[in-house]
């Protein structure tokens, strides 16, 4: 018996659709997606400092868009989305990238940038209920445990008590990330539920081309046409936009959604914001408070508990099939 290739150790097929990630792919490649992710939130706030926010998130999609038709182009895989994939592909478009941007970018001149991946990843809190309602997921005590856990890291790295709730302006820009989270929360359950004909990859191109024109035009709309001074590190956060932020992680998570629970695979996304401060710590002098750390430390304890409780229910016949539903 023929030892298994490369492509039967990452990818598996079962059923109709496209294939999915096996599971040790799927946490790999999950990582490398919080690292991009967490990353990336220092380096949008000091984008936003030299260009206007909504003209940032044009930008990022109107590069990812650009590199993803390329390689999708070259590789021979760039054909138009079936009827069976609309649904997907303007739930992505709407909810997971124009309103979640344009949201989180303007969100960004008010709130520090680890506060702000903090509050917009509550998105991980979201996903639990609506998972239990539309897919079907059980809750069992470890994964209960874990997450309430996460809602009280949460709470600790929110630090809600040292912030000017009395300030409109404040207020409005938690409350856009608020908004922001559950939008993700949304698209991210229907990922899951969507019975998919088209791979991830191949509907990327379209779900960016589809949200980079409402975004150029509530641009032009709002903030007008844009007077930027190019810098080396501006053109770099550009690019991290639209390659790293954008491309990447947009058929990461998507990629990674159709292989995994979406309770598992959001609590475990509750890392980027602990991976944002620590950046931004670095990167923009955000404070690190103890309440910081011991947030930290809880989230990590939360998503512990969820990847233990994936592991000893991963082959339970009551587990919803990754292809279920539409």
């Amino acid at each position: 018996m023929s030892s298994p290739g490369l492509w039967e150790l990452v990818w598996t097929k079962a059923g109709e659709g496209p294939p999915t990630l096996r599971r040790p792919a799927a946490y790999l490649l999950l990582l490398v997606t919080v690292l991009v992710l967490g990353v990336n939130w220092p380096l949008l706030s000091i984008g936003v400092r030299d260009i206007p926010s909504i003209w940032l998130a044009a930008m990022r999609l109107a590069g990812g868009a650009v590199i993803v038709l390329a390689a999708t182009a070259f590789t021979g895989r760039l054909r138009p989305p079936p009827r069976s994939d609309l649904p997907v592909l303007w739930s992505v478009s709407l909810l997971r990238l124009v309103i979640v941007l344009v949201l989180v970018f303007t969100a960004l001149r008010i709130v520090p940038p680890g506060r702000s991946s903090v509050l917009a990843w509550t998105a991980s809190l979201w996903t639990v209920p609506l998972a239990a309602m539309f897919l079907g997921e059980r809750m069992t005590r470890l994964r209960t445990a874990g997450l309430l856990l996460g809602i009280t890291g949460i709470v600790f790295l929110f630090e809600p008590w040292s912030f000017a709730w009395s300030d409109p302006r404040v207020l409005g820009g938690h409350l856009m990330l608020l908004a922001a989270a559950m939008s993700n929360a949304g698209a991210a359950v229907h990922i899951r539920r969507h019975s998919w004909t088209s791979s991830p990859l191949e509907m990327l191109p379209w779900q960016l081309l589809v949200a980079t024109l409402p975004v150029m035009v509530l641009a032009l709309a709002v903030e007008g046409l844009p007077h930027i001074t190019w810098t080396a590190s501006l053109v770099a956060i550009v690019v991290y936009q639209g390659l790293g932020a954008t491309a990447f992680a947009v058929w990461a998570q998507t990629t990674v959604l159709r292989s995994m629970p979406a309770i598992s695979t959001n609590l475990t996304l509750m890392m980027i914001p602990v991976v944002g401060l620590a950046a931004s710590a670095l990167l923009v002098d955000e404070e690190i408070t103890v309440a910081l750390l011991a947030g930290m430390a809880l989230i990590f304890a939360g998503v512990g508990l969820n990847l233990l409780t994936d592991r000893r229910t991963r082959s339970s016949p009551k587990e919803p099939h990754p292809m279920a539903g539409s």
